[in-house]
Formats: structure tokens, sequence, C-alpha cells
């Protein structure tokens, strides 16, 4: 399976009163690591808007194992797990610096025209590089 990886520093802005990452946040932390990990292998969630198709999640299951703080620098591991015609599925990983696993995620998204709101197959070259996995 075709895995990327990335870091990120916890900002404050991210933390509750007790400098531990607010649970919400996670969800923006995995984005991120599909926006990178689509844009390591050639696809830009930009360009996919502007052929007229987007990504939704349809699905996103975490599991806290320990708290990432403030100021902790992150390793992002996001992983394609599997993908259909209209569909594409990835596990998430993420550590802190000293390698612990703090966190572990999946999410579902779907292929959808714009105009219709409708599952849809990918662009070609969408397609392709995903096929090329």
């Amino acid at each position: 399976m075709k895995e990327h990886e990335f870091n990120i520093r916890v900002r404050y802005s991210e933390t509750d009163q007790m400098g531990v990452v607010y649970h919400g946040n996670y969800a923006q932390y995995f984005e991120m690591g599909r926006v990178e990990w689509l844009r390591n292998i050639g696809i830009s969630y930009k360009r996919m808007e502007e052929d007229g198709v987007m990504l939704p999640v349809v699905s996103l299951n975490i599991n806290y194992k320990k708290p990432a703080r403030y100021d902790n620098l992150l390793r992002i591991k996001t992983i394609l797990k599997s993908q259909t015609t209209v569909k594409v599925e990835f596990d998430y990983e993420i550590y802190n610096e000293e390698g612990e696993l703090l966190t572990i995620a999946n999410s579902i998204l779907v292929f959808v025209n714009i105009k219709t709101g409708r599952p849809t197959v990918p662009p070609k070259y969408v397609t392709e590089k995903l096929l090329n996995m």
C-alpha cells in the first residue's frame, strides 16, 4: 500500500486548557495528510474541483491512544487502504517525536460530481494515478 508521511508542530490554538490537542482538530490533521498524500502522487484537490469533482469524507473513525500536546512535533502517516471506482479509503497514524503512536484513524471518501451532488468516477488522470499504486 502506498503511504506518505509529513510533520507538523502542534500550535497553541489547537489545544485545550490542559495543553492537549482538542479532539476535533484531528480531522484537520487527517485532511492535511490526504492532501499531501495526493499531492505526492501528482493529484491536486484544486484541479479535481476545477474539473467538477469533489472528494467529501463520508466516514471518519478515530482511536485516541495518547494525547498530543502543545509544541509537539507530530508525524502524520497516511496510507491508502483501498479504492474502488467511486471511493477511496485511507488509514492514518500519528506519532510524537519519541515515536509513540498517539492516534489511529480511518476515513472513506467518495468522488462526487459538483453539479449533481451524485457519486461519480474521478477524472481519468486521477484513476490512472490511483491504479498505479
